[in-house]
């Protein structure tokens, strides 16, 4: 399933401050330079249209999100949602989610990393492109504070087992942990585009979630 059309940006929204790239992201990372506060961090890995961004960021304050989005006008479109709505608490940058985690975030920075619908890669030759590969795995575990979550969800259903494969083999971190879903009549509790798309068409989604040990 591709992605569709993306409706027009209004050019009156300032995104300045909700979208950023590489270059202006604080070297050495701090966090707080990026938000203006210290708070719980949590990344999102492939923000797509930033509907998981709009709804976390206003559903708790307390808590700082991170998109990061490989696609431009993806980035802006997400970032714009955010400015309209003022969400202070929510950022996205522009690039690839390896870099973010191989360059910029240090040990122990993350609460949570959400990684939701990443592209499959359909062709065999092409699956090295994968984001979920062993090193990235590494970086994510390497990112998480102890006790910190990461939540890996997908429609394709060997994708999901050879995710949770490399991430059970090549990290320590704990799981994976059932995810059930929980719809209601009418009021799926779905958390992107991708997963409401999927789910009003009967495909099931795979999740799981794994969490950072506090010692081993």
């Amino acid at each position: 399933m591709g992605r569709r059309a993306l409706p027009k940006i209004d050019p009156g929204i300032d995104v300045s401050r909700h979208l950023k790239t590489f270059d202006e992201l604080p070297r050495p990372w701090n966090a707080e330079a990026l938000f203006g506060r210290t708070a719980r961090l949590e990344v999102e890995v492939g923000s797509g249209k930033g509907l998981f961004l709009r709804s976390a960021a206003a559903g708790r304050a307390d808590t700082d999100f991170l998109g990061i989005e490989i696609a431009p006008r993806y980035a802006h479109y997400a970032a714009a949602g955010l400015a309209k709505r003022g969400l202070g608490n929510a950022v996205v940058v522009v690039g690839d989610a390896i870099r973010l985690f191989h360059e910029i975030l240090p040990d122990g920075a993350l609460a949570a990393v959400h990684v939701y619908f990443p592209d499959p890669w359909w062709k065999r030759r092409h699956k090295k492109r994968r984001v979920m590969q062993e090193g990235f795995a590494q970086r994510i575990e390497r990112a998480l504070q102890p006790g910190g979550v990461l939540h890996y969800w997908t429609d394709v259903e060997e994708y999901f087992h050879t995710g949770v494969a490399v991430i059970s083999s090549h990290t320590h971190l704990e799981g994976p942990f059932d995810v059930p879903e929980t719809p209601a009549e009418g009021n799926l509790d779905y958390r992107t585009h991708f997963e409401r798309r999927t789910r009003l068409g009967g495909r099931p989604v795979y999740r799981a979630e794994f969490r950072k040990p506090f010692s081993r």
